[in-house]
């Protein structure tokens, strides 16, 4: 019996073989042919986005080392690129590692990637929001972006809007409040900060209905929760190796992000749960309400205790249409969105202001008439929309310097740019800032001039892709008429109580971008201290004299000669590269300098070296540029010259 059922086994062994054999082929056939499928439609993507010019790559890491940089180099070395390649075409690529990212500042480009009803899908990088904001209205995958954009856009009809007026006076007046205090120092403060809290509480209060106190208690939780996240997302963005989840989820700043993830929701989830409760409540109410519709009183404060959570409350359909998560993913998109944005938005208009006085005085004539003097009262809606000067120093402010300087696209389909073709799979990148200095569209793009968008000016023909504060085409920004009010009123409060002048020149300013436009220091002038840079050689003979016993008299005193002959040779040199270091130019990579940057043809080398002289060193009148280990100094001021 036994040996009868160890016969069977062994048969069925010998059948089961064949079948698990058969089984790793197909596996490994079908692995096989994906592999070739992806390497084909990656070879594909490489063949059209290395036909765009752009800076030189390495093997894999592509322009990884170039774009590693503090926030500040950051955004030059993304502007620099722009000015460097394809100034023809308006296109540029940059390879990051192994993904693509072309680079958009022709507004015939920018209208075939934004006006698209298809490739309407974020970059990439936004998916570094997603911790915070799930899959809002900003970072919504393009089906469930349609869904959701039905819902909310009637949550910013325009009578909604009005009622908001009354939060956007009471916070600016803390503002001006704050602002007086700042009023004797002869040296200047930085603005952003005020404002920035300001837009906070306006927002907080607008879309949840509940204020946070943010000018008052600028220290508290919620506010250094909002700070400290911005800044964590913004550096997993830059660091290339902290994009895989399984690398930064073991980094401290995983747990940061993690701490301040917990504070932001639980602080939107408990809003949540008390509007639900307010809202019910009034529902019990409302035939008493009805009753007394004819008391103005009552009409106006129930209406004006309405948010944007309240109405995201009832729009859900009692959880039908927007869950709690929904509905929190929804709010905290609109208080990202509409924060920093705004913020921003006032800070470079009163800044811009502040540098020309005439433009300024224009403004505040057209307050006094509109409001009646400093003895009027707080702007009204219909008041703010009459401010047709002050809403054109909004936009002329917001040309020079959009909140949000660069726009993402991961294109689903090919796209044809006049003789590039960007295959799907790529991330367009449209360059904001630049996009906004066309000089074929805006003449003498350097120069604030309002006027541009007043009167018959306002009226001319100009490229509907040409100027997109808001971004444009079906995913353009829902909230821009909310903000151009709050600014517009905030801007009220501060210029009928102040005269504001600027301390800082803008071409002294050092730009970068985090989740919006900033300058460094804030708006004012700032002067980081020195540091200079220590010379290891003594530590490092130091530590090689450890390992001088494991070797012979003759490899020794090899060994101490050459050692000696670098040490000097360093020594002397370390004060040329201190020297030339302290000159203003483009970030070099170790041992090759700026070799990719000027390794071109004939026909461009003339080009990036005015390129380099455009951007580096403008006010000292020289740039400096590394070729290998060759240092090479340009000039083009008289007095250096000489």
């Amino acid at each position: 019996m036994a040996y009868g059922e160890s016969v069977l086994t062994a048969a069925i062994g010998m059948e089961s073989a064949p079948k698990t054999s058969v089984l790793l082929l197909v596996s490994f056939l079908v692995a096989v042919c994906c592999l070739a499928a992806y390497l084909e439609r990656y070879r594909r993507l490489v063949r059209h986005i290395n036909c765009i010019p752009g800076p030189a790559t390495l093997p894999i890491i592509g322009n990884a080392l170039l774009i590693n940089a503090d926030r500040e180099e950051l955004f030059n070395r993304i502007i620099a690129s722009r000015k460097l390649y394809g100034r023809r075409q308006g296109i540029t690529r940059i390879w990051n590692g192994l993904t693509p990212y072309v680079l958009i500042s022709k507004a015939q480009a920018v209208e075939k990637i934004l006006n698209s009803t298809k490739n309407i899908e974020k970059g990439r990088d936004y998916e570094f929001l997603q911790p915070w904001l799930g899959t809002g209205l900003l970072t919504s995958p393009a089906g469930k972006w349609h869904q959701r954009r039905k819902i909310l856009t009637p949550t910013f009809h325009f009578r909604i809007l009005s009622d908001f007026v009354q939060v956007f006076n009471k916070q600016a007046a803390v503002l001006a409040e704050k602002l007086a205090w700042e009023v004797d120092n002869a040296a200047g403060f930085d603005c952003v900060r005020y404002i920035t809290l300001c837009s906070l509480d306006i927002i907080c209060e607008t879309a949840m209905g509940c204020p946070v106190y943010a000018q008052q208690q600028s220290d508290s939780e919620y506010v250094r929760a909002h700070e400290k996240i911005g800044e964590i997302m913004l550096q997993r963005l830059q660091k290339l190796w902290l994009h895989p989840d399984i690398i930064f989820r073991r980094t401290g700043q995983y747990r940061e992000q993690q701490k301040c993830l917990d504070i932001l929701h639980k602080f939107s989830y408990r809003m949540i749960t008390e509007r639900r409760a307010v809202i019910q409540q009034n529902a019990n109410l409302q035939p008493d309400v009805n009753n007394n519709d004819d008391d103005p009183a009552d009409g106006t404060t129930q209406r004006k205790q309405l948010a944007f959570l309240d109405l995201l409350i009832e729009a859900s359909d009692e959880g039908r249409l927007l869950s709690d998560t929904d509905i929190r993913e929804e709010v905290d998109t609109f208080i990202l969105g509409g924060h920093d944005t705004t913020a921003t938005s006032i800070a470079w208009t009163l800044f811009l202001l502040g540098t020309e006085p005439a433009v300024q005085e224009r403004a505040v004539q057209e307050i006094e008439r509109v409001m009646g003097g400093a003895g009027g009262g707080l702007p009204t809606m219909r008041e703010l929309n009459e401010l047709r000067y002050l809403e054109a120093c909004v936009k002329e402010a917001l040309r020079l310097y959009p909140s949000i300087p660069i726009i993402g696209r991961r294109l689903t389909e090919d796209v044809q740019l006049d003789e590039h073709r960007l295959p799907a799979g790529t991330n367009a990148v449209v360059v904001v800032y630049q996009l906004h200095r066309d000089p074929h569209v805006f003449p003498n793009p350097d120069k604030f001039n309002p006027d541009r968008f007043v009167g018959s000016a306002g009226s001319e023909p100009r490229h509907p892709y040409a100027y997109i504060p808001f971004s444009a085409g079906p995913r353009n920004c829902i909230g821009q008429k909310f903000g151009a009010l709050e600014a517009k009123a905030v801007l009220v409060a501060v210029l009928r109580r102040f005269r504001v002048e600027a301390v800082d020149r803008r071409e002294d300013l050092t730009l970068y971008g985090e989740l919006v436009l900033r300058s460094k220091g804030g708006l004012r002038p700032l002067k980081p201290p020195t540091m200079e840079g220590l010379l290891g050689g003594s530590l490092l003979l130091a530590k090689l004299s450890k390992l001088f016993t494991l070797f012979s008299p003759v490899t020794l005193l090899l060994l101490t000669a050459v050692s000696g002959a670098i040490y000097a040779y360093n020594r002397r040199r370390a004060h040329v590269v201190r020297a030339i270091d302290k000159i203003p130019g483009p970030a070099g990579l170790p041992i090759i300098g700026n070799t990719l940057h000027i390794n071109v043809d004939h026909d461009e080398i003339f080009n990036r070296i005015i390129a380099i002289r455009k951007l580096y060193g403008r006010i000292q009148g020289f740039s400096r540029a590394w070729n290998g280990p060759l240092p090479y100094v340009m000039i083009s001021k008289a007095s250096a010259v000489e």
